[in-house]
Protein backbone atom coordinates (compact mmCIF):
# COMPACT_ATOMS: atom_id res chain seq x y z
CA UNK A 1 0.00 0.00 0.00
CA UNK A 2 1.51 3.40 -0.90
CA UNK A 3 1.97 5.58 1.61
CA UNK A 4 -0.29 8.90 3.10
CA UNK A 5 -0.63 10.96 5.63
CA UNK A 6 -2.86 8.60 7.40
CA UNK A 7 -0.42 5.67 7.35
CA UNK A 8 2.70 5.10 9.62
CA UNK A 9 5.55 7.01 8.60
CA UNK A 10 7.32 5.58 5.82
CA UNK A 11 11.48 5.54 7.54
CA UNK A 12 10.13 2.73 9.92
CA UNK A 13 12.85 0.34 10.05
CA UNK A 14 12.22 -2.90 8.16
CA UNK A 15 13.87 -4.73 11.56
CA UNK A 16 10.73 -2.52 13.28
CA UNK A 17 7.63 -3.53 10.99
CA UNK A 18 5.87 -5.68 13.77
CA UNK A 19 6.23 -2.34 15.86
CA UNK A 20 3.53 -1.16 13.83
CA UNK A 21 1.17 -4.20 14.39
CA UNK A 22 1.63 -3.65 17.91
CA UNK A 23 0.69 -0.10 17.86
CA UNK A 24 -2.97 -0.48 15.55
CA UNK A 25 -4.19 -3.10 17.62
CA UNK A 26 -5.58 -1.55 20.74
CA UNK A 27 -5.78 -4.74 22.59
CA UNK A 28 -2.39 -3.08 24.36
CA UNK A 29 -5.64 -0.61 26.17
CA UNK A 30 -6.35 -3.99 28.16
CA UNK A 31 -3.35 -6.75 27.55
CA UNK A 32 -0.25 -5.06 28.99
CA UNK A 33 2.21 -7.38 27.74
CA UNK A 34 3.88 -4.63 25.45
CA UNK A 35 3.83 -1.87 28.17
CA UNK A 36 8.07 -2.12 29.09
CA UNK A 37 8.43 -2.33 25.08
CA UNK A 38 7.03 1.33 24.82
CA UNK A 39 8.35 2.37 27.66
CA UNK A 40 11.36 1.54 26.30
CA UNK A 41 10.93 3.27 22.94
CA UNK A 42 9.64 6.66 24.85
CA UNK A 43 8.97 6.52 28.25
CA UNK A 44 7.38 10.19 29.03
CA UNK A 45 5.43 10.13 25.67
CA UNK A 46 4.33 6.62 27.25
CA UNK A 47 3.68 7.77 30.10
CA UNK A 48 1.46 10.99 28.97
CA UNK A 49 0.01 9.67 26.29
CA UNK A 50 -0.47 5.16 26.34
CA UNK A 51 -0.39 6.02 22.77
CA UNK A 52 1.57 3.71 21.00
CA UNK A 53 0.70 4.93 17.57
CA UNK A 54 1.88 8.42 18.57
CA UNK A 55 5.24 7.57 20.16
CA UNK A 56 6.09 5.88 16.77
CA UNK A 57 5.21 9.15 14.56
CA UNK A 58 7.28 10.75 16.96
CA UNK A 59 10.06 9.26 17.91
CA UNK A 60 13.26 10.29 15.45
CA UNK A 61 14.56 8.03 13.28
CA UNK A 62 17.81 8.11 14.62
CA UNK A 63 16.31 6.21 18.11
CA UNK A 64 14.37 3.82 15.48
CA UNK A 65 17.79 3.18 14.02
CA UNK A 66 18.89 2.08 17.12
CA UNK A 67 17.00 -0.08 18.50
CA UNK A 68 17.78 -1.98 15.06
CA UNK A 69 20.95 -3.26 16.38
CA UNK A 70 19.94 -3.89 20.10
CA UNK A 71 19.53 -7.39 20.35
CA UNK A 72 17.90 -6.79 23.46
CA UNK A 73 14.97 -4.41 21.90
CA UNK A 74 14.69 -6.56 19.20
CA UNK A 75 13.88 -9.74 22.02
CA UNK A 76 11.49 -7.28 23.52
CA UNK A 77 9.54 -6.47 20.43
CA UNK A 78 9.11 -10.48 19.72
CA UNK A 79 7.73 -11.42 22.87
CA UNK A 80 4.72 -9.50 23.06
CA UNK A 81 4.95 -10.14 18.70
CA UNK A 82 4.01 -13.89 19.33
CA UNK A 83 1.70 -13.44 22.01
CA UNK A 84 -0.46 -11.39 20.21
CA UNK A 85 -0.31 -13.81 16.62
CA UNK A 86 -1.05 -16.92 19.22
CA UNK A 87 -3.77 -15.22 21.42
CA UNK A 88 -5.90 -13.77 18.15
CA UNK A 89 -5.30 -17.54 16.31
CA UNK A 90 -6.21 -19.90 19.65
CA UNK A 91 -9.82 -21.03 19.98
CA UNK A 92 -11.83 -18.89 21.99
CA UNK A 93 -14.88 -19.42 24.21
CA UNK A 94 -17.42 -18.70 21.39
CA UNK A 95 -15.36 -21.19 19.01
CA UNK A 96 -15.80 -24.08 21.86
CA UNK A 97 -19.57 -22.91 22.28
CA UNK A 98 -20.88 -22.25 18.86
CA UNK A 99 -18.10 -23.52 16.44
CA UNK A 100 -20.16 -25.85 14.92
CA UNK A 101 -22.95 -22.88 13.76
CA UNK A 102 -22.42 -20.28 10.60
CA UNK A 103 -22.18 -17.02 12.06
CA UNK A 104 -22.57 -13.19 10.41
CA UNK A 105 -21.20 -10.66 12.68
CA UNK A 106 -23.46 -8.66 14.81
CA UNK A 107 -23.24 -4.93 13.59
CA UNK A 108 -23.06 -2.92 16.86
CA UNK A 109 -24.24 0.58 16.37
CA UNK A 110 -23.01 3.05 18.89
CA UNK A 111 -22.47 7.10 19.38
CA UNK A 112 -19.14 7.00 21.72
CA UNK A 113 -16.32 4.26 22.25
CA UNK A 114 -14.39 4.43 24.96
CA UNK A 115 -11.74 2.18 24.31
CA UNK A 116 -8.55 4.07 25.35
CA UNK A 117 -7.54 7.55 25.80
CA UNK A 118 -5.64 7.30 23.15
CA UNK A 119 -8.68 7.47 20.95
CA UNK A 120 -10.75 10.23 22.33
CA UNK A 121 -14.35 9.49 21.14
CA UNK A 122 -16.45 9.45 24.40
CA UNK A 123 -17.53 10.94 26.96
CA UNK A 124 -18.74 8.92 29.42
CA UNK A 125 -20.07 5.64 31.15
CA UNK A 126 -21.61 4.63 27.85
CA UNK A 127 -18.35 5.18 25.92
CA UNK A 128 -16.72 3.37 28.38
CA UNK A 129 -19.49 0.15 28.18
CA UNK A 130 -19.04 0.04 24.54
CA UNK A 131 -15.27 0.00 24.92
CA UNK A 132 -15.50 -3.02 27.09
CA UNK A 133 -18.09 -4.50 25.05
CA UNK A 134 -15.82 -4.63 22.19
CA UNK A 135 -12.54 -6.12 23.84
CA UNK A 136 -14.98 -8.75 25.89
CA UNK A 137 -16.07 -9.88 22.52
CA UNK A 138 -12.49 -9.91 21.16
CA UNK A 139 -11.34 -11.99 23.99
CA UNK A 140 -14.49 -14.61 23.69
CA UNK A 141 -13.96 -14.52 20.23
CA UNK A 142 -17.67 -13.28 19.50
CA UNK A 143 -18.26 -12.22 16.26
CA UNK A 144 -19.16 -8.61 15.93
CA UNK A 145 -18.35 -5.45 13.88
CA UNK A 146 -18.77 -2.42 15.48
CA UNK A 147 -20.00 1.45 14.13
CA UNK A 148 -19.80 4.72 15.43
CA UNK A 149 -18.18 8.19 14.58
CA UNK A 150 -14.77 10.04 14.02
CA UNK A 151 -15.21 13.18 16.00
CA UNK A 152 -12.39 15.88 14.79
CA UNK A 153 -13.14 17.28 18.68
CA UNK A 154 -14.80 14.77 20.31
CA UNK A 155 -16.13 15.10 24.29
CA UNK A 156 -14.44 18.24 25.94
CA UNK A 157 -11.94 18.63 28.00
CA UNK A 158 -12.09 20.50 31.37
CA UNK A 159 -9.59 22.93 32.87
CA UNK A 160 -11.48 25.10 36.08
CA UNK A 161 -10.26 28.44 37.20
CA UNK A 162 -9.60 29.58 40.70
CA UNK A 163 -12.96 30.22 41.50
CA UNK A 164 -14.04 26.52 40.49
CA UNK A 165 -15.97 27.71 37.15
CA UNK A 166 -15.15 25.50 34.37
CA UNK A 167 -13.58 26.08 31.29
CA UNK A 168 -14.36 23.82 28.27
CA UNK A 169 -11.33 23.13 25.63
CA UNK A 170 -11.90 21.32 22.10
CA UNK A 171 -8.89 20.03 21.19
CA UNK A 172 -8.16 19.08 17.98
CA UNK A 173 -8.21 15.06 17.21
CA UNK A 174 -5.10 14.81 14.90
CA UNK A 175 -6.14 11.53 12.62
CA UNK A 176 -2.48 10.84 12.12
CA UNK A 177 -1.85 10.68 15.47
CA UNK A 178 -4.47 8.39 16.87
CA UNK A 179 -4.36 4.55 16.04
CA UNK A 180 -6.79 4.44 13.13
CA UNK A 181 -6.63 3.85 9.26
CA UNK A 182 -8.26 4.54 6.17
CA UNK A 183 -10.43 1.99 4.92
CA UNK A 184 -9.81 1.32 1.11
CA UNK A 185 -11.66 -0.48 -1.52
CA UNK A 186 -9.77 -3.07 -3.77
CA UNK A 187 -8.12 -0.22 -6.24
CA UNK A 188 -6.78 1.62 -2.99
CA UNK A 189 -9.59 4.48 -3.46
CA UNK A 190 -10.88 6.21 0.54
CA UNK A 191 -13.79 4.24 0.53
CA UNK A 192 -16.41 6.69 1.08
CA UNK A 193 -20.33 6.73 1.64
CA UNK A 194 -22.84 9.29 0.32
CA UNK A 195 -25.82 10.44 2.21
CA UNK A 196 -28.58 12.55 0.72
CA UNK A 197 -29.45 15.42 3.01
CA UNK A 198 -31.73 18.28 2.19
CA UNK A 199 -30.51 20.28 -1.41
CA UNK A 200 -27.14 18.40 -1.06
CA UNK A 201 -25.00 14.82 -0.90
CA UNK A 202 -22.81 14.47 2.36
CA UNK A 203 -19.43 12.94 2.08
CA UNK A 204 -18.37 10.67 4.36
CA UNK A 205 -14.91 8.88 4.77
CA UNK A 206 -14.41 5.39 6.64
CA UNK A 207 -11.97 4.80 9.19
CA UNK A 208 -10.91 1.45 10.94
CA UNK A 209 -9.33 0.97 14.50
CA UNK A 210 -9.02 -2.50 15.39
CA UNK A 211 -9.63 -4.00 18.85
CA UNK A 212 -7.82 -7.19 19.52
CA UNK A 213 -10.38 -9.74 16.97
CA UNK A 214 -13.27 -6.94 16.66
CA UNK A 215 -13.26 -3.89 13.94
CA UNK A 216 -14.31 -0.71 14.71
CA UNK A 217 -15.48 1.51 11.74
CA UNK A 218 -15.44 4.86 11.91
CA UNK A 219 -17.57 7.48 9.32
CA UNK A 220 -16.36 10.84 9.61
CA UNK A 221 -17.52 14.22 7.59
CA UNK A 222 -14.68 16.19 7.50
CA UNK A 223 -13.77 15.44 3.34
CA UNK A 224 -12.69 18.45 1.24
CA UNK A 225 -16.12 17.30 -0.66
CA UNK A 226 -18.70 18.63 1.84
CA UNK A 227 -19.41 22.79 2.32
CA UNK A 228 -17.84 24.36 6.01
CA UNK A 229 -20.78 23.38 8.23
CA UNK A 230 -21.10 19.70 6.97
CA UNK A 231 -17.71 19.43 7.25
CA UNK A 232 -18.14 19.80 11.30
CA UNK A 233 -20.86 17.01 11.11
CA UNK A 234 -18.59 14.85 13.34
CA UNK A 235 -17.10 17.80 14.98
CA UNK A 236 -18.44 17.75 18.67
CA UNK A 237 -19.70 14.78 20.72
CA UNK A 238 -22.63 15.90 21.96
CA UNK A 239 -22.60 19.38 21.04
CA UNK A 240 -24.83 21.59 19.04
CA UNK A 241 -28.53 21.89 18.71
CA UNK A 242 -30.98 19.14 17.83
CA UNK A 243 -30.65 19.57 13.63
CA UNK A 244 -27.02 18.85 14.25
CA UNK A 245 -27.62 15.73 16.35
CA UNK A 246 -30.49 14.65 14.19
CA UNK A 247 -27.33 14.98 11.56
CA UNK A 248 -25.02 13.19 13.75
CA UNK A 249 -27.86 10.42 14.44
CA UNK A 250 -28.35 9.99 10.47
CA UNK A 251 -24.72 9.65 9.98
CA UNK A 252 -24.41 6.98 12.44
CA UNK A 253 -27.49 4.71 11.58
CA UNK A 254 -28.37 5.02 7.92
CA UNK A 255 -24.50 5.65 6.95
CA UNK A 256 -23.24 3.35 9.39
CA UNK A 257 -25.43 0.58 7.89
CA UNK A 258 -24.48 1.49 4.34
CA UNK A 259 -20.73 1.85 5.18
CA UNK A 260 -21.21 -2.07 6.42
CA UNK A 261 -23.24 -2.69 2.36
CA UNK A 262 -20.10 -0.95 0.93
CA UNK A 263 -17.86 -3.53 3.09
CA UNK A 264 -19.84 -6.54 2.00
CA UNK A 265 -22.00 -7.54 5.06
CA UNK A 266 -25.67 -7.96 5.32
CA UNK A 267 -25.57 -8.29 8.89
CA UNK A 268 -27.94 -10.47 10.56
CA UNK A 269 -28.04 -8.98 14.01
CA UNK A 270 -27.92 -5.13 14.53
CA UNK A 271 -27.37 -4.34 18.01
CA UNK A 272 -28.23 -0.47 18.77
CA UNK A 273 -26.55 0.44 21.64
CA UNK A 274 -29.19 3.82 23.22
CA UNK A 275 -31.41 5.30 20.51
CA UNK A 276 -28.74 7.36 18.43
CA UNK A 277 -28.54 4.72 16.24
CA UNK A 278 -32.22 3.71 15.81
CA UNK A 279 -32.03 5.05 11.76
CA UNK A 280 -30.46 2.13 10.70
CA UNK A 281 -33.80 0.40 10.99
CA UNK A 282 -34.94 2.81 8.66
CA UNK A 283 -31.75 2.05 6.14
CA UNK A 284 -32.32 -1.83 6.64
CA UNK A 285 -35.64 -1.55 6.04
CA UNK A 286 -35.12 0.57 2.75
CA UNK A 287 -32.05 -2.18 1.91
CA UNK A 288 -34.18 -5.11 2.56
CA UNK A 289 -37.25 -3.80 0.42
CA UNK A 290 -34.68 -2.98 -2.37
CA UNK A 291 -33.19 -6.38 -2.64
CA UNK A 292 -36.30 -8.59 -2.11
CA UNK A 293 -38.70 -6.05 -4.04
CA UNK A 294 -41.59 -5.51 -1.58
CA UNK A 295 -43.39 -2.98 0.61
CA UNK A 296 -42.21 -1.02 3.61
CA UNK A 297 -44.61 -2.81 6.17
CA UNK A 298 -43.31 -6.72 4.87
CA UNK A 299 -39.82 -5.35 4.84
CA UNK A 300 -40.26 -3.93 8.78
CA UNK A 301 -41.48 -7.16 10.05
CA UNK A 302 -39.19 -9.38 8.32
CA UNK A 303 -35.89 -7.06 9.78
CA UNK A 304 -37.56 -6.63 12.72
CA UNK A 305 -36.34 -9.81 14.29
CA UNK A 306 -32.71 -8.82 14.14
CA UNK A 307 -32.74 -5.99 15.69
CA UNK A 308 -31.53 -5.55 19.57
CA UNK A 309 -32.27 -2.26 21.51
CA UNK A 310 -29.91 -1.87 24.63
CA UNK A 311 -31.70 1.58 26.31
CA UNK A 312 -29.51 3.26 29.35
CA UNK A 313 -32.04 6.17 29.90
CA UNK A 314 -33.74 6.32 33.34
CA UNK A 315 -35.95 9.62 32.55
CA UNK A 316 -38.08 10.25 29.76
CA UNK A 317 -36.12 13.40 29.30
CA UNK A 318 -32.97 11.44 28.38
CA UNK A 319 -34.03 10.48 25.13
CA UNK A 320 -33.48 12.64 21.95
CA UNK A 321 -36.57 13.99 20.60
CA UNK A 322 -36.98 16.22 16.85
CA UNK A 323 -39.71 18.26 16.14
CA UNK A 324 -41.66 16.79 13.24
CA UNK A 325 -40.71 19.53 10.77
CA UNK A 326 -36.89 18.80 11.20
CA UNK A 327 -37.73 15.29 10.01
CA UNK A 328 -40.00 15.85 7.37
CA UNK A 329 -36.99 17.81 6.21
CA UNK A 330 -34.57 15.99 5.98
CA UNK A 331 -36.31 12.46 5.72
CA UNK A 332 -39.28 13.53 3.56
CA UNK A 333 -37.08 12.60 0.20
CA UNK A 334 -36.32 9.21 1.99
CA UNK A 335 -40.00 8.76 3.04
CA UNK A 336 -41.09 9.44 -0.68
CA UNK A 337 -38.88 6.76 -2.33
CA UNK A 338 -40.16 3.93 0.02
CA UNK A 339 -43.98 4.86 -0.98
CA UNK A 340 -44.75 5.89 2.66
CA UNK A 341 -46.21 8.45 3.54
CA UNK A 342 -45.03 11.31 6.05
CA UNK A 343 -47.58 10.44 8.64
CA UNK A 344 -46.34 6.24 8.33
CA UNK A 345 -42.44 7.75 8.86
CA UNK A 346 -43.67 10.07 11.74
CA UNK A 347 -45.69 7.17 13.67
CA UNK A 348 -42.84 4.58 13.66
CA UNK A 349 -41.37 7.68 16.69
CA UNK A 350 -44.82 8.53 18.12
CA UNK A 351 -46.70 6.70 20.65
CA UNK A 352 -49.77 8.25 19.57
CA UNK A 353 -52.04 8.89 16.59
CA UNK A 354 -51.70 13.03 16.56
CA UNK A 355 -48.23 12.58 14.47
CA UNK A 356 -48.37 16.43 13.71
CA UNK A 357 -47.67 17.65 17.07
CA UNK A 358 -45.95 14.85 18.85
CA UNK A 359 -41.64 15.14 18.09
CA UNK A 360 -40.32 12.46 16.93
CA UNK A 361 -38.91 9.92 19.81
CA UNK A 362 -35.62 7.98 18.70
CA UNK A 363 -36.69 5.71 21.47
CA UNK A 364 -39.55 4.88 19.80
CA UNK A 365 -38.46 4.47 16.74
CA UNK A 366 -36.03 1.67 18.09
CA UNK A 367 -38.60 -0.02 20.24
CA UNK A 368 -41.00 0.13 16.84
CA UNK A 369 -38.17 -1.42 15.13
CA UNK A 370 -36.26 -4.51 17.08
CA UNK A 371 -37.37 -7.32 18.05
CA UNK A 372 -35.85 -7.37 21.42
CA UNK A 373 -35.34 -4.52 23.95
CA UNK A 374 -33.26 -4.83 27.11
CA UNK A 375 -32.55 -2.03 30.20
CA UNK A 376 -29.04 -2.24 31.38
CA UNK A 377 -29.95 -3.69 34.97
CA UNK A 378 -33.09 -5.48 37.08
CA UNK A 379 -34.14 -2.45 38.46
CA UNK A 380 -33.47 -0.27 35.10
CA UNK A 381 -35.75 -2.94 32.96
CA UNK A 382 -38.95 -2.41 35.56
CA UNK A 383 -38.31 1.37 35.42
CA UNK A 384 -38.00 0.83 31.06
CA UNK A 385 -41.15 -1.13 31.09
CA UNK A 386 -42.93 2.15 33.09
CA UNK A 387 -40.89 5.09 30.64
CA UNK A 388 -42.12 2.44 27.46
CA UNK A 389 -45.47 1.94 28.96
CA UNK A 390 -47.27 4.77 26.30
CA UNK A 391 -46.07 2.45 23.46
CA UNK A 392 -48.82 -0.44 25.12
CA UNK A 393 -51.72 0.98 26.09
CA UNK A 394 -53.81 -1.29 28.31
CA UNK A 395 -50.89 -3.39 28.89
CA UNK A 396 -49.97 -4.51 32.05
CA UNK A 397 -46.98 -2.78 33.29
CA UNK A 398 -44.94 -5.52 34.36
CA UNK A 399 -46.02 -7.62 30.95
CA UNK A 400 -44.17 -4.25 28.53
CA UNK A 401 -41.99 -6.32 26.32
CA UNK A 402 -38.69 -4.81 27.75
CA UNK A 403 -36.20 -7.20 29.55
CA UNK A 404 -32.68 -6.43 31.16
CA UNK A 405 -29.14 -7.32 30.89
CA UNK A 406 -27.09 -6.39 33.86
CA UNK A 407 -23.97 -4.16 32.51
CA UNK A 408 -20.17 -5.85 33.07
CA UNK A 409 -17.05 -4.13 32.57
CA UNK A 410 -13.81 -5.86 31.26
CA UNK A 411 -11.61 -6.60 34.57
CA UNK A 412 -7.85 -6.76 32.53
CA UNK A 413 -8.76 -3.25 31.80
CA UNK A 414 -9.09 -2.07 34.97
CA UNK A 415 -7.07 -4.45 37.40
CA UNK A 416 -3.81 -2.87 38.17
CA UNK A 417 -0.29 -4.85 38.16
CA UNK A 418 -0.15 -5.82 41.21
CA UNK A 419 -3.47 -7.53 41.31
CA UNK A 420 -3.40 -9.08 38.28
CA UNK A 421 -0.71 -10.43 39.62
CA UNK A 422 -2.29 -11.55 43.22
CA UNK A 423 -5.10 -12.83 41.20
CA UNK A 424 -3.04 -14.72 38.37
CA UNK A 425 -1.31 -16.78 41.56
CA UNK A 426 -4.46 -17.73 42.96
CA UNK A 427 -6.80 -18.15 40.23
CA UNK A 428 -4.49 -18.72 37.01
CA UNK A 429 -3.55 -16.55 33.81
CA UNK A 430 -7.52 -17.71 32.15
CA UNK A 431 -9.88 -16.90 34.99
CA UNK A 432 -11.75 -14.41 33.39
CA UNK A 433 -11.95 -16.34 30.28
CA UNK A 434 -13.27 -19.38 31.88
CA UNK A 435 -16.57 -20.25 33.86
CA UNK A 436 -16.64 -18.50 37.10
CA UNK A 437 -17.79 -21.39 38.97
CA UNK A 438 -14.76 -22.01 41.64
CA UNK A 439 -13.13 -18.91 41.43
CA UNK A 440 -15.04 -17.76 44.10
CA UNK A 441 -13.24 -20.54 46.36
CA UNK A 442 -10.09 -19.84 44.87
CA UNK A 443 -10.19 -16.05 46.02
CA UNK A 444 -11.29 -17.18 49.88
CA UNK A 445 -7.94 -18.57 49.79
CA UNK A 446 -5.85 -14.96 49.43
CA UNK A 447 -4.44 -14.40 52.60
CA UNK A 448 -5.38 -10.84 54.23
CA UNK A 449 -1.63 -10.11 54.26
CA UNK A 450 -1.57 -10.04 50.30
CA UNK A 451 -4.76 -8.37 49.76
CA UNK A 452 -3.13 -5.64 51.90
CA UNK A 453 -0.02 -5.39 50.21
CA UNK A 454 -2.14 -4.83 47.24
CA UNK A 455 -4.29 -2.36 48.22
CA UNK A 456 -1.63 -0.54 50.07
CA UNK A 457 0.78 -0.70 46.61
CA UNK A 458 -2.35 0.72 44.32
CA UNK A 459 -3.16 3.91 46.58
CA UNK A 460 0.71 4.64 46.97
CA UNK A 461 0.74 4.40 42.71
CA UNK A 462 -2.07 6.64 42.80
CA UNK A 463 -0.96 9.12 45.41
CA UNK A 464 2.77 9.45 43.55
CA UNK A 465 0.97 9.74 40.09
CA UNK A 466 -1.55 13.05 41.86
CA UNK A 467 1.69 14.61 43.18
CA UNK A 468 2.95 14.34 39.78
CA UNK A 469 0.10 15.85 38.43
CA UNK A 470 0.33 18.75 40.45
CA UNK A 471 3.82 19.34 41.06
CA UNK A 472 3.85 22.72 39.33
CA UNK A 473 0.82 24.24 41.48
CA UNK A 474 1.79 23.40 44.79
CA UNK A 475 4.72 21.66 46.84
CA UNK A 476 3.79 18.07 46.03
CA UNK A 477 4.96 15.81 49.32
CA UNK A 478 1.85 17.81 51.31
CA UNK A 479 -0.65 16.45 49.11
CA UNK A 480 -2.58 13.39 50.15
CA UNK A 481 -1.18 10.31 52.82
CA UNK A 482 -0.15 7.71 50.87
CA UNK A 483 -1.37 5.70 53.51
CA UNK A 484 -4.72 7.44 54.82
CA UNK A 485 -8.15 5.81 53.71
CA UNK A 486 -8.91 7.25 50.18
CA UNK A 487 -12.04 7.89 49.09
CA UNK A 488 -13.05 8.78 45.75
CA UNK A 489 -15.64 10.52 43.66
CA UNK A 490 -15.47 10.62 40.19
CA UNK A 491 -17.91 10.17 37.22
CA UNK A 492 -20.29 13.01 35.41
CA UNK A 493 -21.33 15.97 37.37
CA UNK A 494 -25.15 15.97 37.21
CA UNK A 495 -27.66 16.44 40.11
CA UNK A 496 -29.34 13.01 39.83
CA UNK A 497 -26.17 11.12 40.68
CA UNK A 498 -25.63 13.95 43.35
CA UNK A 499 -21.86 14.45 43.80
CA UNK A 500 -22.50 16.48 46.64
CA UNK A 501 -24.11 14.76 49.06
CA UNK A 502 -20.90 14.54 51.22
CA UNK A 503 -21.23 18.55 51.56
CA UNK A 504 -25.10 18.36 53.31
CA UNK A 505 -22.99 18.89 56.42
CA UNK A 506 -19.63 20.48 56.04
CA UNK A 507 -18.35 20.94 59.28
CA UNK A 508 -19.00 17.46 60.05
CA UNK A 509 -16.86 16.57 56.37
CA UNK A 510 -14.10 19.14 57.89
CA UNK A 511 -13.99 17.90 61.16
CA UNK A 512 -13.46 13.63 59.16
CA UNK A 513 -11.22 15.01 57.13
CA UNK A 514 -8.79 16.52 59.43
CA UNK A 515 -8.80 13.97 61.59
CA UNK A 516 -5.53 12.65 62.87
CA UNK A 517 -6.65 9.38 64.92
CA UNK A 518 -8.36 7.99 61.97
CA UNK A 519 -7.07 10.14 58.88
CA UNK A 520 -9.27 10.28 55.40
CA UNK A 521 -8.69 12.09 52.47
CA UNK A 522 -10.76 12.54 49.47
CA UNK A 523 -10.49 12.08 45.31
CA UNK A 524 -12.79 14.14 43.28
CA UNK A 525 -13.07 14.17 39.49
CA UNK A 526 -15.65 14.53 36.91
CA UNK A 527 -16.99 17.17 34.04
CA UNK A 528 -20.59 18.59 33.82
CA UNK A 529 -21.66 19.37 30.25
CA UNK A 530 -21.12 22.75 29.11
CA UNK A 531 -25.28 23.47 29.17
CA UNK A 532 -25.28 21.85 32.70
CA UNK A 533 -25.17 24.97 35.06
CA UNK A 534 -26.71 23.42 37.85
CA UNK A 535 -23.81 20.56 37.39
CA UNK A 536 -21.11 23.33 37.00
CA UNK A 537 -22.20 24.82 40.26
CA UNK A 538 -22.07 21.79 42.39
CA UNK A 539 -18.07 21.65 40.94
CA UNK A 540 -17.60 25.32 42.37
CA UNK A 541 -19.19 24.32 45.92
CA UNK A 542 -16.51 21.75 46.01
CA UNK A 543 -13.65 23.93 44.97
CA UNK A 544 -15.16 26.43 47.36
CA UNK A 545 -15.38 23.83 50.37
CA UNK A 546 -11.97 22.89 49.58
CA UNK A 547 -10.87 26.27 50.13
CA UNK A 548 -12.91 27.60 52.55
CA UNK A 549 -11.78 24.95 55.05
CA UNK A 550 -8.40 24.84 53.82
CA UNK A 551 -8.14 21.62 52.99
CA UNK A 552 -5.48 21.71 50.20
CA UNK A 553 -4.23 18.45 51.63
CA UNK A 554 -6.67 16.42 52.29
CA UNK A 555 -9.08 16.45 49.30
CA UNK A 556 -7.52 16.82 45.64
CA UNK A 557 -10.12 18.01 42.62
CA UNK A 558 -8.24 16.09 39.49
CA UNK A 559 -9.32 18.05 36.65
CA UNK A 560 -10.27 16.94 33.07
CA UNK A 561 -11.48 13.22 33.83
CA UNK A 562 -10.86 10.61 31.10
CA UNK A 563 -10.00 7.20 30.85
CA UNK A 564 -6.12 7.47 31.89
CA UNK A 565 -6.90 9.55 35.02
CA UNK A 566 -10.32 6.74 35.61
CA UNK A 567 -7.11 3.87 35.53
CA UNK A 568 -5.41 5.25 38.42
CA UNK A 569 -8.49 5.91 40.13
CA UNK A 570 -9.97 2.66 40.61
CA UNK A 571 -6.80 0.96 40.84
CA UNK A 572 -5.97 2.92 43.89
CA UNK A 573 -9.08 3.89 45.76
CA UNK A 574 -9.80 2.44 48.98
CA UNK A 575 -13.55 3.49 49.30
CA UNK A 576 -15.59 4.33 45.82
CA UNK A 577 -18.35 6.81 46.57
CA UNK A 578 -21.64 6.21 44.56
CA UNK A 579 -24.87 8.50 45.71
CA UNK A 580 -27.32 8.79 42.90
CA UNK A 581 -31.08 9.37 43.39
CA UNK A 582 -32.30 5.96 42.61
CA UNK A 583 -33.41 5.20 40.92
CA UNK A 584 -31.97 7.28 38.08
CA UNK A 585 -29.17 5.74 37.55
CA UNK A 586 -29.38 3.43 34.83
CA UNK A 587 -26.31 0.50 35.97
CA UNK A 588 -23.47 2.18 37.52
CA UNK A 589 -20.47 0.18 36.24
CA UNK A 590 -17.83 2.86 37.79
CA UNK A 591 -18.49 0.86 40.96
CA UNK A 592 -17.69 -2.60 39.50
CA UNK A 593 -13.94 -1.75 38.24
CA UNK A 594 -12.98 -0.85 41.91
CA UNK A 595 -13.58 -4.58 43.07
CA UNK A 596 -10.67 -6.34 41.55
CA UNK A 597 -8.36 -3.84 42.98
CA UNK A 598 -9.61 -4.60 46.41
CA UNK A 599 -11.15 -1.65 46.87
CA UNK A 600 -15.16 -1.44 48.14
Amino acid sequence: MNYTPYELRPDLPEELHDLRVLALDLRWSWNHVADTLWRRVDEALWRHTHNPWMILQTVSLRRLKMFTSDESFLRLLQDPRKEQANTLEADTWFSHAHGERRHVPTAYFCMEYGISEALPLYSGGLGVLAGDHLKTCSELGVPLQAVGLLYQQGYFRQALDGDGNQLAFYPFNDPTQIPVVPVRTEDGEWLRISLEFPGRTLQLRAWRAQVGRISLYLLDSNDPMNSPADRGITGELYGGGAERRLQQEMVLGIGGYKLLQALGQEPEVCHLNEGHAAFSILERVRSYMRKENTDFGTALAATRAGNLFTTHTPVEAGFDRFSPALIERYLGRWASELNISMAQLLAMGCSHSNVSEEPFNMAWLAIHGSGFVNGVSRLHGKVSRHLFLPLFPRWPEKEVPVGHVTNGVLVSSWDSPESDRLWTEACGKERWREGLQSIGEAMLKVSATDLWEMRSRNRQRLIAWIREQHALNQPATNLLDPNALTLGFARRFATYKRPNLLLKDKQRLARLLTSTDNPVQLVIAGKAHPRDLDGQAMIREWIQFIHEFQLQSRIVFLEDYDLLMASYLVEGIDLWINTPRRPWEACGTSGMKVLVNGCL
